[in-house]
């Protein structure tokens, strides 16, 4: 079948008697501006900004529009080790991936979908800062910052470091006998400059946050502080002897996407396992940082984590909001949505099931439509009815039930 076997037919508006192309019909499409295309990665970003305005819509609960903060994050490192990346890994290798829709080259795409994710990034991170965050505060729920607590609550904390999170803490500095530590996708770290007291002598430290402990720490009831916070404040625990001159916040996103020929592989299972070893060595594709970051700082991490420039984002603190899941999920329900209670009206209760399926046909949504009342009532009644199938005796010829259904 060749193409134009493949191709819908014109309909008898758009072509002209013989078959030839209506004038005005070609006319009106001639018209139609050029950029009424959008890329692949330009629509997903539109999708994700939609996610955004939900969060920032007033008239839906709190604690779901922090869930629907957390969902934007979560949604947009996605599009980073997927997306973005294999764009990135196509372009590297010399495919060809210019604008499927629009045409445009490969890395005026790039760019403009570089672009577009830091305006959405930012304005995240600010409408959390600015929103958000004073409207948890007006229902007693606090995401602080280190010097925004009391006195008592930081000895509480420090108390907590030294038990749960100084033993986990592998704080690693760089020098001529240790080069750039490997820094594995969306792991938060801190960026640290110490200095010898004697020498001056200055050097860069990475101290990689957790991953297993919470993203917010508990402070008191619905006060939290995020964990780098707690580790910044015990960084000279961390290096005795030595100063810190400053430090600073990051977070690297390295491609996740496999890239697997099922039809091809001989060994599905041995494909996989070369995949995941080599996504530890992927390049990065997207460096955060605190905006209050140094230009020397950032330009280290820049350069030993070999990154493009373009998708640097500087970010009004704390990064990271994936972590906000956890304050979704204070249950608190006059800030959620009303308990969702599904209908149980598909079936006649006074009845059974079977004698309403052999009179008409019933259809179910769920979870509109209760699973319980229904699905799972049709299972337990068919196990009970002892002339659905004939398991209960032995069978001799070919079993015929006194009921069937689909």
């Amino acid at each position: 079948m060749t193409v134009g076997e493949a191709s819908p037919q014109r309909s008898a508006d758009e072509n002209g008697a013989g078959g030839s192309p209506n004038p005005e019909v070609a006319g009106v499409v001639d018209d139609l501006p050029p950029d009424r295309y959008i890329e692949r990665e330009g629509s997903w970003l539109r999708f994700n900004q939609r996610v955004l305005e939900l969060a920032q819509d007033e008239t839906i609960p709190l604690l779901e529009r922090v869930r629907f903060m957390a969902i934007f994050a979560s949604n947009l490192d996605e599009f980073f080790m997927v997306r973005v990346a294999g764009r990135m890994r196509r372009m590297a290798t010399g495919l060809p991936v210019e604008g499927v829709t629009t045409g445009m080259p490969a890395d005026q795409v790039l760019e403009q979908t570089l672009e577009t994710a830091r305006e959405l990034s930012l304005e995240h991170a600010e409408y959390f800062n600015n929103a958000i965050r004073p409207a948890l505060a007006q229902e007693g729920i606090e995401i602080l910052r280190w010097k925004e607590l009391s006195s008592d609550e930081q000895d509480d904390l420090r108390e907590l470091f030294r038990d749960r999170i100084y033993p986990v803490l592998t704080p690693l500095v760089v020098d001529p006998a240790h080069p750039f530590p490997y820094i594995s996708g969306l792991s938060l770290s801190l960026a640290v400059m110490i200095a010898e007291p004697d020498t001056g002598l200055t050097m860069f430290a990475r101290v990689k946050v957790p991953p297993l402990l919470p993203r917010f720490l508990t402070v008191s009831k619905y006060r939290f502080v995020p964990l780098e916070d707690v580790i910044a404040a015990h960084l000279t625990e961390l290096f005795t002897g030595l100063d810190i001159l400053e430090y600073h916040v990051f977070r690297v996103t390295r491609a996740r996407e496999l890239e697997v020929d099922e039809d091809v592989t001989e060994d599905l299972m041995q494909s996989l396992e070369r995949e995941l070893l080599r996504r530890r060595t992927e390049p990065p594709v997207r460096l955060e940082v605190e905006e209050s970051i140094s230009a020397e700082v950032l330009n280290r991490l820049v350069t030993e984590l070999s990154i493009d420039r373009r998708a640097v984002y500087h970010l009004p603190g704390p990064l990271d909001l994936t972590g906000l899941n956890a304050i979704a999920d204070l249950d608190i329900r006059r800030l959620k949505y009303p308990a969702f209670v599904p209908s149980e009206a598909a079936l006649p209760h006074d009845g059974d099931v079977f004698s309403t399926l052999d009179k008409q046909d019933v259809l179910v949504h769920h979870p509109y439509d209760s699973f319980t009342a229904t699905v799972e009532r049709l299972t337990v009644e068919a196990a009970a009815d002892p002339g659905s199938w004939p398991s209960s005796r032995r069978c001799t010829g070919p079993a015929t039930p006194r009921r069937s259904w689909t």
